[in-house]
C-alpha cells in the first residue's frame, strides 16, 4: 500500500485487505448505533467529495501504480456511498491503476438496503467484486439486544441481493456476543444462517473490549472454555455447499482454518482436541478472555 494521505484515523481493513491501497471515501458508519461495536464510536459519518478521492489518487506516483492490484474502500460502510459518485470512482480507479484486479468494501445492511439488483451489477462490472457483511449472529434475540436494526431473515434476502450481483461475500460472526445466556442459541441459529447463504467466506472474532463497556455490563461474558465450545457448536452445525472457513483475528484464542464442506471433519476435529485440551486446565478455562484494544 502506498501511505501518503492524511487519513481519519482510525482506520479498519480486512485481514485479507492488508496489501490493498485504501481510500477512505467516507468517514465512520452510517449505522453506528450497534451496543457492542466501539469501530468508530471516535467518527461522525460523513461521504467524501469525489473531487477528493481523484486527488489522491493523482498523488500516487505513476510509476507506483503499476502496483495497485486491490484496493480497498473505507470506511465502516463504504457501499452506503450514492451510486454515480461510487461508478464514477471505481472508473478513476480503472483508468489510474492498470493492472487492477479486485475492489473490496465493508457493506452493511443499511448499504445494501440502498442499492438495487442492477446497480450491484453495474458496481461489480466496475470490479467492486468482494463485500464485507458483519451478520454478528443468526439469531433474532441476539440481534435485537444489539441494536443491529435487522432481522436474520432482512439480511439473508439483502445479502442474496448481492449474489444474484455476482459479487463474493466476507461475513463476519462474533464468538461471546450473545454472552452466556444464549450461547447456544446464537451458535446454532449462526450455522443455519450460513449454511442456508453459502458466502464465498466465513470469519470468527470474538468479543473484546473496545469502547462498548455498557453493552459488555449487560450479559454475562463468555470464558474461555465457553468461548471454545461456542466455536464447536457453530462448526459442527455448519453445512454450506462452498465456504472458506477463518478464525485468525488476533481476538480469537482457537484459529481454524479450512473449506466446508471439504474440510468439515477437521475441523470439528481440531475444535474438540482443543476443547479437550483446554477443559485439562480448569483456571484458565473459567477465565473470561483478557483481550481488548484501547486505541480509538
Amino acid at each position: 500500500m502506498y501511505d501518503c494521505f492524511d487519513y481519519d484515523y482510525p482506520l479498519y481493513r480486512p485481514p485479507s485487505e492488508a496489501r490493498s491501497q485504501i481510500f477512505q471515501i467516507t468517514l465512520g458508519c452510517s449505522q453506528n448505533h450497534c451496543t457492542f461495536c466501539g469501530m468508530y464510536k471516535t467518527k461522525h459519518f460523513k461521504v467524501r467529495p469525489v473531487g477528493d478521492i481523484r486527488t489522491e489518487i493523482s498523488q500516487i506516483p505513476a510509476r507506483h501504480r503499476p502496483y495497485v492490484q486491490r484496493v480497498f474502500l473505507a470506511d465502516g460502510d463504504a457501499l452506503i456511498y450514492p451510486q454515480a459518485g461510487l461508478v464514477e470512482i471505481l472508473d478513476l480507479l480503472a483508468e489510474n491503476f492498470p493492472k487492477l484486479t479486485r475492489v473490496g468494501i465493508y457493506a452493511s445492511p443499511n448499504s445494501l438496503k440502498s442499492k438495487s439488483v442492477a446497480e450491484l451489477t453495474v458496481l461489480r462490472e466496475k470490479k467492486l467484486r468482494i463485500l464485507y457483511f458483519g451478520l454478528e449472529s443468526g439469531d433474532a434475540q441476539t440481534l435485537t439486544a444489539v441494536r443491529k436494526g435487522f432481522t436474520p431473515e432482512e439480511m439473508m434476502d439483502l445479502c442474496r441481493k448481492a449474489q444474484q450481483a455476482g459479487m463474493k461475500l466476507s461475513v463476519t460472526a462474533i464468538l461471546g456476543l450473545a454472552g452466556q445466556e444464549r450461547s447456544r442459541e446464537h451458535a446454532r441459529a449462526t450455522a443455519e444462517w450460513i449454511t442456508g447463504l453459502s458466502p464465498e467466506f466465513f470469519s470468527l472474532l470474538t468479543m473484546f473490549q473496545r469502547h462498548n463497556d455498557d453493552f459488555l455490563r449487560s450479559i454475562t461474558l463468555q470464558t474461555n472454555g465457553g468461548i471454545l465450545e461456542e466455536a464447536l457448536e457453530i462448526v459442527r452445525h455448519l453445512a454450506p455447499k462452498k465456504t472458506i472457513l477463518r478464525s485468525n483475528h488476533v481476538s480469537n484464542i482457537l484459529h481454524l482454518a479450512g473449506s466446508y464442506p471439504k474440510d468439515r471433519e477437521k475441523i470439528i476435529a481440531q475444535a474438540e482436541q482443543t476443547l479437550a485440551k483446554a477443559r485439562q486446565h480448569p483456571g484458565w478455562f473459567n477465565e473470561v478472555p483478557d483481550y481488548s484494544e484501547d486505541n480509538f
